[in-house]
């Protein structure tokens, strides 16, 4: 990374770290770093070196913790329109990465689910660190936890898992979305077709973002969509790892 965006970064930790940061300012921060080095800025900015070894908590056959590109998060953040007043939910969420990013670039409250207690505790180190108060980092199975954030308006997933923990968060946020419009953004998933699902938007065929629509039958809680989606890692694995 060139020199000045060296210095770029230091300075926006900096303002970050003394609160004195705005969302507009990381924006325009961000923007003003070629698009190819924007993944190296934003881990300068959050001081995040090497991706951190999965522990043994990762379950069998689970795909291990890979960060989502900026690029990918600044897309999904525009088209989804992610706002202050939205509490963003990152399914899957590694070491707090994506979660912080969300929150410097829009000012949303965020919630980060985590399998993983190792990379629960960095990404708690680094909302610490960086003095990002609108974070929480909760560890545990995003299969039993998502239905109870229903505090959520935006449901991110980065391939974070398939087959029947899929099938179990899509239930729990039927359920959620039977009480309010919510958005459900994926890159490198694709969901199956869901009734009470839009799809608003497909862009590079990586990111999808869906709008949910209410009304219909009472939730069974395993959700109401129509097939299996199609695997997103090795065949016959089930996938359940960090991928914010």
């Amino acid at each position: 990374m060139d020199e000045s965006h060296h210095k770029s970064a230091e300075w926006m930790r900096s303002q970050i770290q003394r609160e004195l940061h705005t969302p507009l300012e990381f924006r325009a921060a961000l923007l003003s770093v070629p698009p190819a080095e924007r993944d190296a800025w934003l881990d300068s900015v959050l001081e995040l070196r090497d991706l951190p070894d999965d522990g043994p908590d990762l379950p069998r056959g689970c795909v291990p913790y890979f960060p989502c590109s900026v690029d990918a998060l600044l897309r999904m953040v525009d088209q989804a329109d992610v706002r202050a007043s939205d509490v963003f939910v990152d399914v899957g969420s590694g070491v707090g990465r994506t979660a912080a990013f969300v929150h410097l670039l829009t000012g949303a409250g965020v919630i980060a689910i985590e399998i993983q207690s190792g990379l629960v505790l960095a990404a708690r180190e680094l909302a610490t660190r960086m003095l990002v108060s609108r974070v929480s980092c909760i560890e545990g199975d995003a299969a039993g936890l998502t239905g109870f954030i229903t505090i959520g308006s935006v449901f991110f997933l980065y391939c974070p898992f398939s087959g029947e923990r899929l099938a179990k968060v899509l239930g729990h946020l039927e359920a959620i979305a039977r009480t309010k419009t919510i958005r459900v953004c994926c890159v490198d998933l694709p969901l199956p077709p869901c009734p009470w699902l839009s799809l608003e938007r497909q862009l590079s065929g990586d990111l999808t973002i869906y709008r949910s629509t209410r009304g219909g039958a009472p939730s069974t809680g395993t959700g109401s969509c129509t097939q299996s989606p199609p695997q997103v890692a090795s065949p016959q694995t089930e996938v359940a790892g960090a991928s914010g």
